[in-house]
């Protein structure tokens, strides 16, 4: 919608900025940052030197990691090992997409007839196909349910459910939201004319029960509609991670602690994509050295309503303690922000609830997971 003409970086660029603008955070003090993206766009090869220049932020230098819908976590890992290794002292962590219209690139091919290269449209042949699986994402949640014995009707109710919970969001003229996002999104060309404006999300589908219950499988024999998995989406989040002694000069509220306390990563058997959170999750709460009854707040990044309930069913609790105030089965999958954006939103939901362990897990493109378990005090 309105993104989908912007360079992702240009949005990342105006959005951080104007996020340090309004908390008044201490861009000069950064000194390490990690961009996460994962669909090329003319220019990405300079990655985050040029991102950081553009905020305002020309000192820092930093790698560019692509991992799929595992990006977010990776990226913040690795801001987090700069921090604990010695290396930095206060790390951005951002990540941008545009995958609603990615790339169509052409590969040369000197020894082909003629010298005719080969087409792959970025996003959706990728979707298509895993190049090791041979076989289509949506093929992957299949396999998942059928392990799982979950049926269509089980999918259509988690898809209203979250639905329902991310109408919490929009509650009181979208307060939740509110806490952390940057609105409105007022991204200007270099003459300062404004291109886009708008605020909050948009493209989202109200999920009515009658229209989600009509919908048909999308695979033959399947079990998995097109209500029941995300859409691709246009995005960018960020976070500041810095040492226990510098959080109150970053932070609005220096009584409220955030501390990153494990990660887990996981790669599941071929072409079950959906079940790799699973393992990561155990991995972060064993790191952590807590259990799932500890946990009080989940956020997944969840292609598919299959994932949910695969990991709800694995660790023995019900699906509705997953997700409160939305989740990227109903907002969209702009791949590189989307676990950003909700640990975001779990660090929000975990300070009204009064603190406590969160976990952020969710599966990425070639059978993995990672997980993340955080804690707020």
């Amino acid at each position: 919608m309105s993104l989908s003409e912007l360079h992702s970086f240009d949005l990342a660029a105006q959005a951080a900025a104007k996020a340090a603008d309004k908390r008044h955070l201490p861009l000069e003090a950064l000194d390490f940052g990690v961009l996460g993206t994962t669909v090329p766009q003319r220019g990405a090869f300079y990655g985050l030197p040029w991102l950081a220049a553009e905020i305002g932020a020309p000192q820092l230098a930093g790698p560019t990691i692509s991992q799929a819908c595992a990006t977010s976590a990776r990226i913040l890992a690795e801001a987090t090992a700069a921090i604990r290794n010695g290396d930095a002292s206060a790390s951005l962590a951002i990540a941008t997409d545009r995958v609603s219209n990615g790339p169509h690139i052409y590969y040369p091919n000197p020894s082909g007839m003629g010298g005719a290269g080969e087409h792959e449209v970025w996003v959706l042949d990728n979707f298509a196909k895993d190049p090791w699986a041979g076989c289509a994402m949506v093929q992957t949640a299949e396999n998942v349910a059928a392990e799982f014995r979950i049926t269509t009707a089980e999918q259509n109710e988690l898809v209203l459910l979250r639905s329902e919970q991310y109408q919490a969001a929009l509650a009181n003229d979208r307060a939740f939201q509110r806490r952390y996002m940057v609105e409105p999104i007022e991204i200007t060309d270099r003459k300062g004319r404004v291109l886009v404006s708008c605020t909050g999300d948009e493209g989202i589908r109200p999920m009515e029960r009658a229209a989600v219950e009509a919908l048909k499988p999308a695979l033959p024999d399947g079990t998995v509609t097109y209500a029941g998995q995300t859409h691709p989406a246009d995005g960018a989040a960020g976070m500041i991670v810095t040492s226990a002694d510098k959080a109150a000069a970053f932070s609005q509220d220096p009584a409220i602690t955030i501390e990153i306390v494990s990660f887990g990563q996981f790669r599941e058997r071929k072409a079950y994509m959906p079940a790799a959170p699973i393992g990561a999750s155990r991995r972060a709460l064993a790191a952590a050295d807590i259990g799932i009854d500890q946990v009080a707040a989940i956020k997944s990044h969840n292609p598919f309503a299959v994932n949910d309930i695969a990991f709800a069913r694995a660790f023995g609790i019900g699906v509705e303690k997953l997700n409160n105030y939305g989740c990227s089965l109903i907002w969209g999958h702009p791949q590189g922000p989307t676990g950003l954006r909700a640990i975001i939103e779990l660090i929000e939901e975990l300070v009204i609830s009064g603190g406590g362990y969160g976990l952020f897990q969710g599966c990425a493109a070639g059978d993995t997971g990672m997980a993340a378990v955080i804690k707020v005090s």
